[in-house]
């Protein structure tokens, strides 16, 4: 009885829970105002290249650049989301205030010459450094620094895709395979709906995709038992082609770190190889982020969700153009090249199979995301605040048997294994990605 009438824990528990909301509705703020110069940046810079051709034969130089500006003033920047990842489970020296301007800058260059990346990288990295400063300015203590990183990481990635839930639940899902950081869940939600909101008070409007295929009114879609397998085999093959692009990427890191141990010739031979594919395909499709098209009839991300709208290897040369891009050290992150990758390889399955193109458009948007990442639920939310809910179902299966069907594996190498997939191969709780894949 004297412990049913004691309140002190929970008004403390909820203290501690309002103190910690408070300090994190800041960092949305910073995070939004920053993805919101970074996404009007990106697009001025797009314009550019559209405009200058030639840009993309400054790529090399551009490459030395960003290697030069890391090499000579990053420090542990260099190291990316992964910093972010490792300093939330072990708080130290917290994220360097220098890496937004250079992950910002790196990543400008990046598209300005054509490279292959994305923008999530720059977004949550913006986001993690923005909040990591804010807390050596107001002396936060380890505990709840712990919850600002992973308050800047909803932040960036709520507001650089417009999506503040799936942004939330990624920044609890990502750091640990197989379990959610669920102590941080308001702060963490309160930061990207305020950074989504803020990014949208700048003038910022999110690309829109739909998915026009519809289910019999009335008859719930996992009743249509061909379509469910046809989701079940394409959901295989998202996640194979996931671990595929995490492997590979890494394998043409070590290569670049044999051929060239000096960090800032590593993206110029980067920009060589991207300059070749070029040539080779004689189609600039493959350059850049992929959202829009330079021309009419472009293979774009949007254009994956047509019929005819995309080649059946567009996602392989997307995935080859990305792997190069940034296995060489080039920013920008690889979240919008796998949605690239995961549409039009959706796209090319729907065609083999018979199956709907948009729909498995979208399921490959973010069930490949979701294999990389290591984050099944955040992508299904994702498809929902995308799409719409009307498929959640397939977004679920889609991207729960993609995220096993990776494997121990990823892009982020300092996340954590806390329930390893289908038995673990013997791998214990607490390896991390990095380890793993040394075994």
């Amino acid at each position: 009885m004297k412990r049913l009438l004691d309140w002190r824990e929970p008004v403390r528990a909820v203290g501690q829970m309002v103190r910690a909301t408070a300090l994190a509705a800041p960092v949305g703020v910073l995070a939004g105002s920053a993805s919101a110069l970074f996404l009007w940046s990106l697009d001025r810079v797009t314009e550019l290249r559209w405009a200058h051709s030639w840009l993309l034969y400054l790529l090399p130089v551009a490459g030395m650049l960003v290697g030069w500006l890391y090499q000579r003033h990053g420090k542990d920047s260099g190291a990316g989301n992964n910093l972010i990842i490792d300093q939330i489970h072990s708080p130290g020296g917290g994220v360097p205030a220098r890496m937004a301007p250079l992950v910002l800058v790196g990543t400008l260059l990046t598209h300005l010459c054509g490279g292959s990346a994305g923008r999530e990288g720059t977004a949550v990295q913006m986001g993690g450094s923005l909040a990591s400063l804010y807390a050596r300015v107001l002396r936060i203590g380890p505990e709840n620094l712990r919850v600002l990183l992973m308050a800047g990481v909803a932040a960036g990635f709520g507001s650089v895709f417009g999506t503040p839930l799936a942004g939330a639940v990624f920044a609890m899902e990502v750091l640990v395979i197989g379990r959610i950081h669920y102590a941080a869940v308001l702060p963490v939600l309160v930061a990207s709906v305020v950074a989504d909101a803020t990014c949208s008070a700048w003038g910022i409007n999110h690309t829109q995709y739909h998915i026009a295929f519809a289910k019999t009114v009335g008859v719930p879609e996992v009743r249509d038992g061909w379509l469910v397998v046809k989701v079940v085999l394409a959901a295989v093959v998202f996640g194979l082609v996931s671990r595929f692009f995490a492997e590979f990427t890494h394998l043409l890191q070590r290569g670049y770190r044999r051929v060239a141990p000096q960090a800032w010739l590593q993206p110029a031979l980067g920009g060589v190889a991207v300059i070749a594919l070029f040539w080779l395909l004689g189609t600039g499709d493959y350059l850049g982020l992929g959202v829009r098209g330079e021309h009419p009839g472009s293979v774009t991300l949007l254009s994956a969700f047509e019929a005819g709208g995309a080649t059946p290897w567009s996602w392989w040369w997307k995935l080859v153009f990305t792997a190069v891009t940034l296995a060489a050290g080039f920013k920008g992150g690889e979240v919008t090249p796998l949605f690239f990758i995961g549409a039009t390889l959706g796209n090319a399955l729907a065609v083999a199979l018979g199956a709907p193109v948009d729909l498995f458009a979208g399921l490959g948007f973010i069930a490949v995301f979701a294999g990389a990442t290591n984050t099944p639920l955040a992508c299904t939310i994702l498809g929902i605040e995308l799409f719409g809910a009307e498929h959640t179902v397939f977004f679920a299966l889609a991207c729960f048997i993609a995220y096993y069907s990776s494997g121990h594996t990823g892009i982020y190498p300092a996340q954590r294994i806390g329930v390893p997939k289908h038995g673990g191969g013997g791998l214990s709780e607490g390896t991390t990605l990095r380890e793993a894949r040394g075994r």
